[in-house]
């Protein structure tokens, strides 16, 4: 497995990361085989949430993993607070009580990174900055960052907090690229070229704020996999061509797209299949060129300008 640079900090992350939305859906047996089959693989960030399985996916995780010492020094994770039943919530008071009780559930002392999860409507950045230093100074959480957010939101929170957001974490597809299309249809009088988010791509980029596409399988707003799909013909055959070329499959495809951008992007995974998660582990040793990486685009239903 390659790795990189989470955003500006030191830590070196694997590229792949392992979403653990779903891991509720396994027994026992099962999350203990999928999460050492990730640590197989090198596939050593593991991504959760708070709101997932309303905390019971941390807890079947740290069972699955067999949380100890030495267990916590070969792995990173990352969690995510800031959903509530009915509402978002930034405070201060609830992003401390959220940490304190993911590091309960994982059975350990620190999160490696923190994402706020969604944005707060009613956010008071001064609070957030201050729940960030006391979660810092304490040794809580060694990185900050936030999912969901545009470009002016991160900014608006940056004026207070002190530590560097190093993640935003986005939903980004073959099929839902909006924030690559709209940098390629600048000045164009097309749906593509609205531009939804800020330039979050861009802005980014130019903060080193590592990108971490959720759902990279889905179309729409968690309508459906673009895999396999007959919505998407076209682009399935152009995925499976070149799957066929590299000999593998089109899962593995389908994530080498996105790491082909050179955002360096660390892609969420979400599924719970071993064979699964292992193709989506061998995109890192897989570079697109160019012209597969455009044929995709365009096999996608996007038209260049």
């Amino acid at each position: 497995m390659k790795t990189m640079k989470l955003g500006t900090s030191s830590l070196e992350v694997p590229v792949i990361a392992v979403g653990c939305m779903r891991i509720n859906s396994l027994d026992k047996p099962q999350a203990e085989r999928f999460v050492q089959s990730a640590l197989d693989e090198g596939a050593t960030f593991f991504d959760h949430a708070d709101i997932y399985g309303g905390g019971e996916c941390e807890s079947i995780f740290a069972d699955a993993i067999h949380m100890n010492a030495s267990v916590r020094e070969k792995v990173i994770l990352q969690s995510k607070c800031g959903i509530r039943s009915g509402s978002f919530d930034f405070s201060k008071e609830h992003i401390l009580h959220a940490v304190d009780g993911s590091l309960k559930r994982l059975k350990t002392d620190y999160l490696d990174v923190l994402l706020l999860h969604r944005p707060d409507a009613l956010v008071e950045p001064e609070e957030v900055a201050e729940a960030f230093d006391l979660l810092a100074s304490t040794g809580k959480v060694r990185h900050f960052g936030v999912s969901n957010q545009n470009s002016m939101q991160i900014q608006l929170l940056q004026k207070t907090v002190k530590q560097p957001l190093v993640a935003n974490q986005l939903q980004l597809s073959i099929t839902n690229a909006n924030m690559i299309s709209n940098g390629i249809n600048v000045n164009m009088e097309n749906a593509a070229s609205v531009n939804r988010d800020g330039s979050i791509l861009d802005f980014c980029r130019l903060n080193d704020i590592t990108v971490q596409p959720w759902s990279p399988f889905q179309y729409g707003f968690f309508e459906g996999v673009f895999l396999g799909s007959d919505k998407f013909p076209e682009l399935n055959r152009k995925i499976d061509e070149i799957a066929d070329q590299y000999s593998v499959t089109n899962t593995t495809i389908a994530i080498a797209w996105l790491l082909r951008h050179p955002a360096h992007m660390q892609p969420v995974t979400g599924t719970m299949n071993i064979e699964r998660l292992k193709d989506c582990c061998k995109a890192s040793e897989i570079r697109l060129t160019r012209e597969e990486w455009y044929e995709i685009y365009r096999a996608a239903g996007n038209v260049l300008p």
